[in-house]
C-alpha cells in the first residue's frame, strides 16, 4: 500500500483525535497548553497527508512542551498506553527521531518501548543514517528480544525499502549486513515478525536476488516457519519464473500439465468491471508433483504496446492422473499505481514459470 492509495486514512489524524491527543496529555501533564497545541497543529491539516499529519502531532508537542528532552519522553512514556491507536501511537517515536539523535542510549531504550503500542520501524531508520554501525549493533540485539514487537523493529526497521519510507542504501549495496538478524529470525515462532522477515527479503530480490536465493538454500525448509518466511520472500522471483526459486518451493521442474478450458468472461468489459477466470489442469504425469500456479494479465500502456502483471494463484501438489479446477475474479480499475488504458489485454496461465495458455479480453472506454 502507498500513503496515496488511502487517502481516507489521513482522517486517523483528524480534529477529534487531535483533541483526544490534547486532553490524554493534560491527564498526565497537568501543565500542557492544550490550546497552543491545537492551535499549532491545525494549521493547514486538511492538506498535509497522513504521514504529514503524524509529523505534525510531535512537532506540535514540541512546539508547546518547555521542557528537555529526557524529561518531555517520560511524559510521552505515560502518554503511549492512553492512545489507543496503533497507528496514532507512531508520532511518539517520530518525536524521538527528530529530537533525540543526540541523545542515543536514551533514545533507543524509548524506541523500543514506543514499538510496542505500535511500531518505531520509520525512526529507527533516521538513526541507521546517523549512526549506522551503532544502531544495527542495538538491532541486532533486538532481534533476540522476548517481545515480538521488538523483534520485529530489528527486520522491519532494516528492511532496504520500506514503503512510505527513503531506501536504506548501505543494505541495498550489501544485505549481508543485517543477515545476522535475518538468521536469527528466520524460524520466529511470530507471524508478525515472519512477514517482515519475509518482507525484508523481498526488498533485497529487487536488488541482489542472488544474495537472497544462496541465503535461503542454506537454510532448512524441514522447519514449517522457515519455509513459510522462504516462500514469501520468494514471491516476486517465483513471478518472473526464476528457476532457482522455483525449485526452493519444489517446483523447479517442467510441470506435467495440460490446461482445459480456460476461459476469460465477459470477452468484452468497461474500466470498473470485473473479469472472471476459470482453467482447469490435468496432471499428465505418472507421480505426484508440486506446482505454483500463476497468471500474467499483459496491460496495454500509453503508447499502445504491453506490459505484463504477474499474480499469484495457488501452490499445490497435484496427483498422477488428477485435474484441478481453478476460478479467480479480478476488479479492473483505476490505481494509483496503475492506469488502464483501451484493447485487448491477454491473460496467460503460468506453471511452475512456465505459460501453457491464453485468452484476451477487450477494455473499452467507460
Amino acid at each position: 500500500m502507498t500513503e496515496q492509495s488511502a487517502p481516507a486514512l489521513k482522517e486517523i489524524f483528524n480534529v477529534e483525535r487531535l483533541q483526544h491527543i490534547a486532553t490524554e496529555m493534560s491527564a498526565v501533564y497537568p501543565a500542557f497548553n492544550a490550546k497552543a497545541f491545537l492551535k499549532h497543529a491545525k494549521v493547514g491539516l486538511a492538506e498535509l497527508s497522513v504521514m504529514q499529519r503524524m509529523a505534525r502531532v510531535s512537532e506540535s508537542l514540541h512546539a508547546v512542551i518547555e521542557l528537555d528532552y529526557a524529561h518531555t519522553l517520560k511524559l510521552l512514556y505515560a502518554l503511549a498506553p492512553r492512545l489507543n491507536s496503533a497507528f496514532v501511537s507512531l508520532f511518539l517515536p517520530h518525536y524521538v527521531a527528530s529530537y533525540g539523535l543526540g541523545d542515543f542510549k536514551r533514545s533507543m531504550a524509548a524506541l523500543k518501548y514506543f514499538t510496542t503500542f505500535g511500531s518505531s520501524e520509520f525512526a529507527i531508520r533516521h538513526f541507521l543514517l546517523h549512526d549506522f554501525e551503532r544502531t544495527l549493533a542495538v538491532m541486532q540485539e533486538w532481534s533476540l528480544d522476548a517481545n515480538d514487537h521488538v523483534r520485529r523493529l530489528a527486520s522491519e526497521g532494516s528492511r532496504p525499502r520500506l514503503p512510505w519510507s527513503f531506501r536504506l542504501a548501505q543494505v541495498q549495496a550489501n544485505p549481508a549486513l543485517c543477515a545476522s538478524i535475518l538468521d536469527n529470525l528466520k524460524a520466529d515462532s511470530s507471524l508478525y515478525v515472519r512477514k517482515s522477515v519475509a518482507n525484508h527479503l523481498n526488498d533485497i530480490t529487487k536488488d541482489d536476488p542472488e544474495w537472497v536465493l544462496s541465503l535461503i538454500e542454506g537454510w532448512n525448509l524441514d522447519n514449517p516457519h522457515t519455509a513459510w518466511i522462504a516462500r514469501h520472500a520468494l514471491r516476486s522471483l517465483i513471478k518472473q519464473g526464476n528457476t532457482r526459486a522455483l525449485t526452493l518451493m519444489g517446483a523447479g521442474a517442467k510441470a506435467e500439465v495440460k490446461v482445459h478450458q480456460l476461459k476469460v468472461t465477459p470477452t468484452v468489459i468497461t474500466l470498473g468491471e470485473r473479469i472472471r477466470l476459470s482453467f482447469c489442469l490435468e496432471s499428465t504425469a505418472t507421480t505426484a508433483q508440486k506446482l505454483v500456479v500463476d497468471y500474467a494479465i499483459d496491460y496495454v500502456k500509453s503508447a499502445g504496446h504491453s506490459a505484463a502483471k504477474v499474480f499469484k494463484l495457488k501452490a499445490f501438489t497435484l496427483g498422477a492422473g488428477e485435474h484441478q479446477s481453478i476460478r479467480r475474479e479480478q476488479h479492473i480499475r483505476e490505481l494509483t499505481t496503475r492506469k488502464h488504458y483501451p484493447g485487448t489485454h491477454w491473460v496467460h496461465v503460468l506453471v511452475n514459470g512456465e505459460r501453457l495458455a491464453s485468452a484476451e479480453f477487450e477494455l473499452r472506454k467507460p
